[in-house]
Formats: structure tokens, sequence, C-alpha cells
């Protein structure tokens, strides 16, 4: 028992040598981002948050002087806020539906989260995607349906639920809700255990190019421009029609969809001089960003700031001049 007891003792000290748990290394009253390495809570491994992150990890490392930075799988926006909140990461990337929602505490939060936006990034486009043979041509046709909702506490699991509610439909009866990552997903389509999967991603999406580039028009996207009225009525503006460009996966003709723009958030705890500094590298190192992917050229500057209703941090601010 001794030596099981010393086993099991090494292999704790080995998974926290690993990074294990982040927010046992920083004092309680430590402030988010007070270390030398910075965590970046992105998405799942084949979404963009991923491979943005990735690319901003590397560009931390060479140009905030002190910091290196490493991207970290997640199941994306609602658990990134959780992870920022808790001290488990320092910078995430979220939808700003459910960034929103932290800051108000309602849907998947209890009360008010204490996170703060750096920048606006890029359009997220919701994409519903259905074998061609499940007769799916409105989200209402989920109805009876085998559906990958996104993994759980991400933003696609949020969008996804409120389509099907927007359509009458009830998520738990109505359909078959499996809630897989994006890999999971794409794989379920190319199995045949899904009829449909939702996503929320920038464009492209590398899953969702690997659907249907191995499917072709085995595939195809369900328009949701008839669920966009619903949508704002019952969650505002932070909706907004979106076009997915026939160019984009090679789809016979554009596709109407719904977009959610995307925000970068930290700790309202962060330090402003760190806060100034990472704010600042996104534009000066955008140029770097889109070779990494082409969604960073949807980074403005004059877009940035408009992180409402999320507040911007006060390093943020003075990067912005406000």
């Amino acid at each position: 028992m001794r030596r099981l007891a010393a086993l099991m003792a090494a292999g704790t000290l080995l998974l926290s040598a690993c990074g294990g748990d982040r927010s046992a290394e920083r004092a309680a009253d430590q402030p988010a981002g007070a270390g030398e390495r910075l965590s970046i809570a992105t998405g799942n491994t084949t979404g963009v948050y991923y491979v943005l992150g990735g690319g901003l990890a590397d560009q931390i490392g060479r140009h905030v002087p002190g910091y290196q930075a490493t991207a970290e799988a997640t199941g994306a926006s609602v658990e990134n806020i959780q992870r920022v909140v808790r001290g488990d990461s320092d910078i995430a990337f979220t939808l700003a539906d459910s960034a929103a929602d932290a800051v108000a505490g309602k849907g998947a939060f209890t009360g008010p989260q204490p996170i703060r936006a750096l920048a606006r990034l890029y359009d997220n486009s919701t994409q519903v995607v259905a074998a061609a043979d499940a007769g799916v041509k409105s989200v209402a046709d989920l109805k009876g349906k085998r559906v990958s909702t996104g993994s759980p506490n991400s933003g696609t699991e949020v969008i996804a639920l409120r389509l099907l509610e927007a359509a009458g439909l009830d998520p738990d009866e109505d359909v078959t809700r499996q809630s897989l990552g994006l890999p999971e997903s794409v794989q379920g389509i190319k199995d045949g255990t899904l009829d449909a999967l939702v996503w929320s991603g920038g464009l492209p999406t590398p899953g969702i190019t690997d659907l249907f580039t191995s499917l072709k028009d085995e595939v195809a996207f369900v328009p949701l421009d008839a669920s966009l009225p619903k949508m704002q009525a019952e969650h505002g503006p932070v909706y907004a029609q979106g076009v997915i460009g026939k160019d984009v996966y090679g789809t016979p003709a554009d596709v109407p969809t719904i977009v959610v723009p995307n925000l970068l958030v930290v700790n309202e705890k962060m330090d402003p001089g760190l806060a100034e500094s990472l704010t600042r590298l996104l534009f000066d190192r955008r140029a770097d960003l889109e070779k990494v992917h082409p969604s960073a050229r949807g980074i403005t500057r004059e877009k940035a700031p408009e992180t409402d209703p999320v507040p911007l941090h006060d390093g943020a601010k003075k990067y912005y001049g406000r």
C-alpha cells in the first residue's frame, strides 16, 4: 500500500509539472496575468479559436517582453469565461452573446462575472450542416433528427439551443441531442451517426472544410435567414445577418446565416500595463495573425473597442485613448 501511495504521489507531481490546475499556482489575491507565462483559452482543436490562439501565443512570446504564452484547447466560450474568472487562464476567446450573459449573470452564469474585454475581434458565422439525405431544409426540420449542439459550456451550444427554441423545438424532447466537440461532430456526420451539426466559428473553419472536402454534395448548409428575426427579438442585436460565401467551402451558392462577434477577454484584475500591451499587439502584429488564419482580417481598430455590454479593461481603454 505504501508503494502504491508513493507511486500515486509521484503521478500527482508529474501532472502538476505538466500544467495541471493553474489556480493552485497563484495566491488567491494575485491578479490574473501577473506571472511570466500566460494561458490562452481557445476552443476545439479543429476550430478557428485554437488556430488563431496558437498564433497569438507565438506573437506574445516574440513581442511582449518577459512573457510566454500557451494556447489551451477547451470547450470554448462559456468554459473560457469560467477559466478566466477562476484564474486557470489569463486570456480567453468568447462569443459576445456568452460574454453578455456573463456580465449580466444570466444563462449559464449564476451572477455577474468579473471579466473585461481587450477587443472585439472577427465575427463568428453560425454553421448548421446536415447530411443531404436527412431532408433538413430549415431548423424546424431538425425535429426528430440526431443533432450535435457543440461541446458542453461552449458558445456553439448556447447558439444551438437558442436556434432550436426559436424554431419552436424543445432541445431535450424534439431532437436527439448530442453534446460533441467539432472533431467528433464531423466524424459523426461522416459515420452516419449524426444527421446534423451546429457550429459557430470563423470562416473557413478547418473541421467544416474537412467535412465538405470529404463528403462534397453529401452534406449541405441549412439556411438561417428565417431564424434571425426570432433570435433578435428574444436575445437582442448581438445576432446579425451574415453570409457564408460559396467560395468559402465550395458550395453551389451563398448561404444566409447568423453572425455573432467574438471578443478577447481577461479578468478585471489583470495588470493594466499587460492589458495595454496585449491590446496593442493585436494591431501591431495583425499581419502575422492573418497569416495564421484569414479571420484575423476582421480585427479592425475601428470596431475593436465596440465590446458592449462587456466593459473594456482599463489597459485597453488606455490603448484606444478612451
